[in-house]
């Protein structure tokens, strides 16, 4: 599927740092919008409804995917995330440019339908530093921090399915480093003849 606008999926393992960092990007570049994925676990801290995720209980998630409504859907920690492929459609087809923050999973699923997303995975600087993180980050008991441990070990091998690797370490080259990702696809060159169509058709290249 052909579309004016980008799709950029960004993917990591809990604790490092992936929400903070599309926060900061969306803050600084007017020309992304996010797109809010569904979720069957319950709001965490300030999330409010629509704005982090949309909140549904197991079983209106479950007639959705009967429907087809989801691009991907998976199971992560024990709960439900999908993403609307009507909301994402309809912004890529307008020229937006969305960023996703979905599991690797999903993030897999996504780039067999639209083979033009980029994917970005992020990775912590090391086991001992996102062990800390989220012990910092004061949502989690010491057993969901062991599960998200493990389940972390997994989910870091997956980075080799992916277009670009950030390794958060520092949180503003962490942010300049995915900036650069974003410009530096909006240059390539079938992304510039989808945005550009009239230039590339006045020179002949279409």
């Amino acid at each position: 599927m052909e579309t004016p606008g980008n799709l950029f999926v960004v993917a990591a393992p809990s604790g490092a740092g992936k929400s903070s960092l599309v926060k900061a990007l969306l803050e600084l570049d007017s020309h992304l919008v996010v797109s809010v994925s569904h979720t069957t676990r319950a709001p965490r801290g300030q999330e409010q409804q629509g704005r982090e995720y949309c909140f549904v209980d197991e079983a209106t998630f479950r007639a959705m995917v009967e429907r087809g409504e989801f691009f991907e859907w998976a199971q992560v920690h024990g709960h439900l995330y999908g993403t609307s492929r009507k909301a994402i459609e309809e912004r890529l087809m307008r020229g937006e440019d969305v960023v996703l923050e979905i599991d690797w999973q999903g993030a897999l699923q996504i780039k067999q339908l639209f083979p033009h997303a980029v994917l970005i995975f992020i990775l912590p600087p090391s086991w001992d530093e996102l062990r800390q993180r989220l012990q910092r980050r004061g949502e989690d008991g010491p057993e969901v921090i062991e599960v998200r441990m493990v389940n972390a070990r997994e989910e870091v091998a997956q980075a080799r399915h992916f277009d670009f690797v950030i390794i958060n370490a520092l949180f503003e080259t962490a942010l300049f480093d995915l900036k650069t990702v974003v410009h530096s696809q909006r240059l390539k060159y079938m992304a510039q003849r989808r945005n550009r169509s009239q230039v590339f058709a006045a020179l002949n290249l279409i």
